[in-house]
């Protein structure tokens, strides 16, 4: 038997239960994976809330986890009992100390990189190469704008555009999360809140605007990322942290011929080559130090509802794992 965290409904972090269930043997194509470190991640939040639905209950929610291979179905090639791998992917389920998964999700991990870090940096990690490397590539010396700045999406942002030489600017919510921001790559700092956004973005831009807006928060912010953005300047809105954006006039975006996109890592890693070349490119700016992956909480799996708390909370800086 295996123990898992699942939902019987949705709802808020009291709805996810700690229950044993089983696990089987992997099929065809598939890997039966013994986690070691299971990530925590907002699409966690939305998938327990209802925001995104899962139609089969219970389920195991969790798209990102850590571990070693025990077995694999027939035809498996790209892994092998004893590897050690991690990912990031649907369908959900990662919440579990025994998970069977595609094995042409997972990814070998380096020998310098431990499975905690793997859990903490997969999602977020990957999500940070396709926002600053394919949905919108940041150039050296472009002036960005990145919200949650000093959490752990916003974090990775950071740092890997300093490392390309973006002008990063970071918003966060109070002074302390600046200072954490300021050390991981941000050039300014904004608090929301505290004055105009938009602005202070064209203090900072010499009354530019930036070239681009990493924005998931969504519903709370949208606005004034649209009003910081630069003349031909791209809103991309990776997620939804405060709730989806209200319906608007596309109208708007013609001010300043903008564009805005909504894009989900899942796209860009649905082929096995993409899925390989975005986490070669994450795990060489981690082994290079260019990338400073810090998981600043962790909680027993069975605790996953306090973890779920404090990252709705924004009480957490860093990454969020479980450990099983």
């Amino acid at each position: 038997m295996a123990v898992a965290v699942r939902i019987h409904k949705t709802g808020g972090p009291e709805v996810l239960s700690y229950d044993k269930i089983k696990v089987g043997k992997p099929a065809a194509g598939e890997a039966l994976v013994k986690q070691k470190a299971i990530g925590v991640n907002f699409i966690d939040i939305y998938h327990r809330s209802g925001l995104y639905k899962i139609e089969d209950m219970p389920a195991t929610i969790g798209m990102e986890g850590a571990g070693t291979v025990e077995a694999v179905g027939e035809g498996v090639t790209v892994v092998k009992p004893g590897d050690r791998v991690a990912y990031a992917s649907p369908p959900p389920g990662a919440y579990t100390d025994m998970r069977i998964i595609r094995a042409d999700r997972l990814v070998a991990l380096p020998d310098d990189i431990s499975e905690e870090m793997a859990a903490g940096m997969m999602l977020k990690g990957m999500t940070a190469e396709y926002l600053l490397r394919r949905t919108h590539r940041v150039a050296k010396g472009e002036p960005i704008l990145i919200h949650a700045a000093a959490g752990g999406m916003g974090m990775l942002l950071s740092q890997w555009a300093k490392h390309i030489g973006a002008v990063v600017i970071g918003v966060v919510s109070n002074a302390e999360k600046a200072k954490i921001a300021e050390a991981h790559g941000c050039d300014h700092t904004i608090i929301y809140g505290e004055g105009d956004l938009a602005a202070r973005v064209r203090e900072i831009t010499k009354n530019m605007g930036v070239g681009v807006v990493y924005d998931g928060v969504g519903r709370d912010t949208f606005d004034r990322s649209l009003e910081a953005l630069a003349v031909l300047g791209h809103l991309v809105l990776y997620g939804q942290a405060s709730g989806p954006v209200p319906p608007f006039d596309l109208a708007r975006l013609s001010a300043k011929s903008n564009t805005i996109t909504r894009p989900t890592l899942f796209h860009y890693t649905a082929r096995r080559r993409a899925l390989e070349a975005i986490a070669k490119d994450l795990f060489d700016v981690v082994r290079e130090g260019a990338v400073k992956i810090e998981v600043r909480h962790r909680y027993p799996l069975k605790d996953a509802a306090e973890a779920h708390r404090a990252l709705e909370g924004r009480q957490t800086t860093g990454s969020v794992i479980l450990i099983p």
